[in-house]
């Protein structure tokens, strides 16, 4: 297992859309890193506070705490994170663990293609029972300021014509509770 118990953040933003092909091309044109496509699968479990959920994929397998506000909009996350290493066992463990004494709040699962531009990572994920949607998150790597952060995602945003209406302002795990 490795550790990365350090606290981060990022800058992020949800948006509903209807096709992932505009924003393909567009990260295609601006060479960006093809990590690839991971089937995920979170597990959020009751909390008092914030989020908990532990990540089950084929490429991203990771336990996450983290604080969000839910508004639409770009948005700082706090959060802090173990990832696990490929075939990892031990997601699966805690996952028991974790469900035994805090229960489980839902269950997000996912089909996610994983795009980089330097710290910039970008998700097209079709999520089951809701649709698809694309994911901004600008990561603080220890030398860059928020408001840096910010306008990375604010000019992501114009250039691939997304628009206000089209922002989500809350968790995939909140959709799913609401049913929206």
């Amino acid at each position: 297992m490795a550790s990365n118990h350090t606290p981060g953040k990022n800058i992020e933003i949800k948006a509903r859309i209807s096709g992932f092909d505009r924003i393909r091309v567009f990260l295609s044109e601006h060479n960006a890193d093809f990590k690839g496509t991971d089937h995920q699968i979170d597990t959020y479990f009751k909390v008092p506070h914030g989020r908990l959920k532990i990540r089950e994929g084929t490429i991203e397998s990771c336990l996450v705490f983290y604080n969000r506000d839910n508004r639409p909009g770009p948005k700082r996350c706090d959060y802090i994170i173990e990832q696990f290493k490929q075939g990892d066992a031990m997601p699966g463990r805690i996952r028991a663990v974790l469900e035994s004494s805090l229960g489980i709040l839902t269950i997000v699962d996912k089909k996610r293609e994983i795009f980089f531009i330097d710290n910039v990572k970008f998700h097209l994920d079709t999520v089951k029972n809701l649709g698809t949607f694309f994911e901004i998150e600008a990561i603080d790597t220890g030398a860059i300021d928020e408001e840096h952060l910010h306008r990375q995602c604010e000019e992501y945003l114009e250039k691939l014509g997304i628009t206000e209406k089209q922002l989500v302002g809350v968790s995939y795990s909140d959709m799913l509770l609401d049913g929206s």
